[in-house]
């Protein structure tokens, strides 16, 4: 389970340095071409998945989600999505933390990803739904904050 707690901690750090290599603040907010989110939106919904889907369902956090605000919400600072971000790891931290290795065999308390699906099977989902939008705000930055 350490793993894959590096894992996700390793990832919301890469998504961390994006946000932070942004010279101008503004271009966080800015679509360019066929980009149809933002970085800054696509940050937030990066933690508001996680918050809601691992925090929520299997750490308890009460966490309500409000995915629509996750692409609607404009001009957030830099800090302040740096400060989400944060937030969302010490509560994947804190989730992790309780979990032990068996658990992964645990099925999903929601059928979002498949019906029975295991902690495993979502842990991997999830990863690679950060990991693919890390890569879309990568590619946003580096063809906009020029």
């Amino acid at each position: 389970m350490n793993n894959i707690k590096k894992l996700y901690g390793s990832q919301l750090d890469a998504l961390k340095e994006e946000i932070s290599l942004y010279k101008n603040e503004k271009k966080l907010w800015e679509l360019n071409g066929e980009i149809k989110n933002t970085t800054g939106n696509l940050c937030l919904h990066i933690c508001g998945n996680l918050k809601y889907f691992l925090g929520n369902i299997i750490g308890n956090t009460g966490y309500l989600r409000d995915r629509d605000r996750e692409f609607s919400a404009k001009g957030i600072s830099k800090s302040e999505l740096i400060k989400q971000i944060d937030e969302t790891k010490a509560i994947l931290d804190k989730m992790f933390s309780v979990l032990k290795n068996e658990d992964l065999l645990k099925i999903y308390q929601e059928n979002k990803f498949g019906e029975n699906s295991t902690y495993a099977f979502v842990f991997s989902r999830l990863i690679s739904h950060l990991c693919y939008h890390l890569g879309q705000i990568n590619y946003h930055r580096r063809i906009t904050d020029i």
